[in-house]
């Protein structure tokens, strides 16, 4: 029960007593917390600064003052002179460079100000009070005092406030337990025996007995009041006692009558029970059946032998989009147009009494195409000829399986993007180094360049100007960059064969997705003279979606690749009109974390969607791609973080890449399990 249910259920006396303390120690708690707050107020603005003050006439004196500023021995000196005023917490003395000398602690150290131009800003956060003195020095710039009073109270005072409010507490307590005892006599006792009595006539059902008169109060009319209805309730017994014998000869008449009628309707209700009963049974087990149908996840169809409609559930209205009330007793072509070519194996199912399957068909379901599995049952047994339908949905296991088929081709092309990885690795970098050689033995700026063409009688400026007009540089650029390109690929191959052992942490998702824009922009808009930071980039972050554990670089190159892939489709399209639009969304949906890139680029064909993601398959021309950058996406995604990629295009209109990251990936099966 809670506090204020508990003061209401309290008699009236307990409450009066209670509010009275509560009153009284109000009021003591108010005096005490005033007068201290006094007390400190006149010590903090009186006392306090009045003592500074004093001090600070005292140390402007300028015998005492005078070589203050000059060293921290002499600011100690001065600083111990001012060692025996109580009031006085801490000083502090700086010198004219504004650095201090000394300083003065009384009690616990306080933190004071190194330099003189941090005062003003310490003070304002420093809750005594402080006193700033300027020492003057005849010749030279002024030194600074700084004073800080005490703002503790005397222990007189505190003893002296407590006395003062136990004497307080023991006289309102006196004062409680003189005013508590009046109460009970004059309110709680009258009404304790107002109660006694209503018990009494309500124990013993006697409304003969009166309560006895009281005060000339509020009390003493409820006792009146009382007894004006005992007597009316006395008078009122009498007349139903009268009532009660004239009816009681009737009810003797009646219930002869009503005995004869009563085992009349016995006999009725009898045969309307078992009635009900079997009614209700029938309609129970009917209900069941039809809800175990419709919570299925299959369409469930059952047909007569002519092929018309008897039973319809509810996952067969959400695939038709025709209701129960208009399919019952209907063709099934004319109920569900879909299934009209499949007629002849629905005859062949009710004639042969025979199992018939159609392993995979495609319907469009709004904008989506979806596969479905259909089953042909024969009915058996008593309740005649007829076929029933189960259609299942099997749009996700078609997609699990292709991922599964792709995680396999993965797989098996790590072993051979290793060893390529690893033999390649070895010549590339030696031609790199022996580029980066090159360039420096043709330097001029290095002396032992000058000492060998000195030794020769070659000019190394006139060798360094043939190679420019030979174009060997560019030569030697064109070979650098080929080489990077290749290190690159090595560096992906490398990236894709290696099992990932990355500790994934917390990222802000929106906050990558930036930083890849922003370095998509710059590569793409440099590298093809195509401008990139001109399309439009629409960002739709859920902003239900918090952090998400995964390796912020990795993320960051299969963003990247997904955006310079989407600004290449841009930059392809046939009819550049309509402005290009990159779409990049944030979706919470447990237990994933979903990313989406939409473009509205040139698309992709399904042959080309089937083999996006296998290793060196690519659309672009020779040297401007490797087939590996959606190859090694694919799996930093799969296998890195556990996650899911999928692709969907349609040619002419744009392509979409989704990205599914779990949200708790130690829970999460792997690609390979699911």
């Amino acid at each position: 029960m809670k506090l204020h249910q508990r003061l209401d259920n309290l008699p009236v006396g307990q409450k009066l007593f209670a509010a009275l303390l509560v009153l009284l120690v109000t009021i003591l708690v108010v005096a005490n917390l005033t007068f201290i707050s006094a007390a400190y107020w006149i010590t903090q603005e009186s006392m306090a600064p009045q003592a500074l003050q004093t001090i600070g006439r005292l140390v402007a004196n300028p015998s005492l003052a005078a070589r203050a500023g000059d060293s921290e021995q002499n600011a100690e000196q001065l600083l111990d002179a001012l060692d025996s005023y109580s009031p006085l917490r801490a000083a502090a003395i700086y010198g004219s460079n504004g650095r201090m000398l000394a300083q003065l602690q009384h009690g616990d150290a306080l933190t004071l100000p190194r330099r003189f131009r941090n005062i003003d800003g310490w003070r304002l956060m420093e809750f005594r009070s402080t006193q700033l003195i300027t020492l003057p020095r005849p010749g030279n710039p002024p030194a600074h005092l700084l004073l800080v009073a005490s703002s503790e109270l005397p222990s007189a005072f505190y003893t002296g406030t407590l006395t003062a409010s136990l004497a307080i507490l023991v006289f309102s307590i006196l004062l409680w337990l003189v005013v508590a005892r009046q109460i009970k006599r004059l309110i709680t006792q009258p009404i304790n025996q107002l109660e006694e009595l209503s018990r009494q006539v309500t124990r013993e059902e006697s409304y003969a007995l009166r309560a006895q008169r009281g005060n000339d109060d509020e009390i003493g009319s409820l006792a009146n009041a009382f007894n004006t209805m005992l007597s009316r309730i006395e008078a009122r017994e009498q007349q139903l006692k009268r009532a009660r014998d004239e009816f009681q000869t009737a009810f003797d008449q009646a219930q002869g009558l009503a005995e004869e009628t009563r085992h009349t309707n016995r006999k009725l209700e009898l045969e309307v029970q078992v009635r009900s009963k079997i009614e209700k049974k029938l309609t129970g087990f009917q209900n069941y059946l039809n809800s175990i149908i419709d919570s299925m996840p299959s369409a469930l169809i059952a047909l007569d032998d002519e092929l018309y409609v008897t039973q319809w559930n509810q996952e067969a209205t959400t695939l038709s989009g025709t209701p129960l009330f208009e399919a019952l007793n209907q063709p099934i072509f004319v109920a569900f147009e879909p299934l009209k070519p499949f007629l002849p194996q629905l005859k062949e199912s009710v004639e042969k009494h025979r199992v018939a399957k159609i392993e995979r068909v495609t319907w469009q379901r709004g904008d989506t195409p979806r596969h479905y599995a259909l089953t042909f049952y024969p009915l058996t047994g008593g309740g005649g000829r007829g076929v029933v339908i189960r259609i299942d949905d099997i749009t996700q296991r078609l997609s699990l399986e292709e991922m599964m088929v792709q995680s396999e081709k993965m797989l098996s092309v790590g072993g051979l993007a290793a060893g390529m990885a690893h033999e390649i690795n070895n010549p590339l970098g030696a031609i790199l180094h022996n580029v980066q050689n090159i360039r420096r033995r043709l330097s001029t700026g290095l002396p032992r360049n000058q000492e060998a063409a000195e030794a020769l009688g070659v000019d190394l400026g006139k060798v360094n100007h043939y190679l420019e007009e030979r174009e060997v540089p560019q030569l030697l650029d064109g070979i650098q960059q080929a080489g990077g390109r290749a290190a690159k690929i090595v560096t992906h191959m490398l990236s894709f064969s290696r099992l990932s052992n990355r500790q994934l942490v917390p990222c802000d998702l929106p906050a990558l997705i930036d930083q890849a824009i922003d370095i998509a922009g710059n590569d793409f808009d440099l590298s093809v003279g195509f401008d990139f930071k001109g399309q439009a980039i629409v960002r739709e972050f859920d902003p239900h979606l918090d952090l998400v554990p995964c390796t912020a670089n990795e993320l960051e190159q299969v963003l990247l690749n997904l955006l310079k892939n989407a600004a290449q489709s841009l930059h392809q399209r046939a009819q550049q009109d309509s402005p290009g639009r990159i779409i990049v969304r944030t979706r919470l949906n447990p237990p994933w974390a979903e990313i989406e890139v939409e473009d509205n680029g040139t698309g992709m064909p399904d042959e080309v969607r089937k083999r996006i993601f296998e290793p060196f398959f690519t659309t672009k021309e020779v040297g401007q791609g490797t087939g590996l950058g959606l190859s090694v996406s694919y799996f930093i995604i799969t296998n890195n973080h556990k996650g899911q990629m999928e692709v969907h295009s349609t040619p002419g209109q744009g392509t979409c890449f989704t990205l599914r990251l779990p949200l708790n990936p130690t829970a999460m099966p792997s690609a390979k399990e699911s």
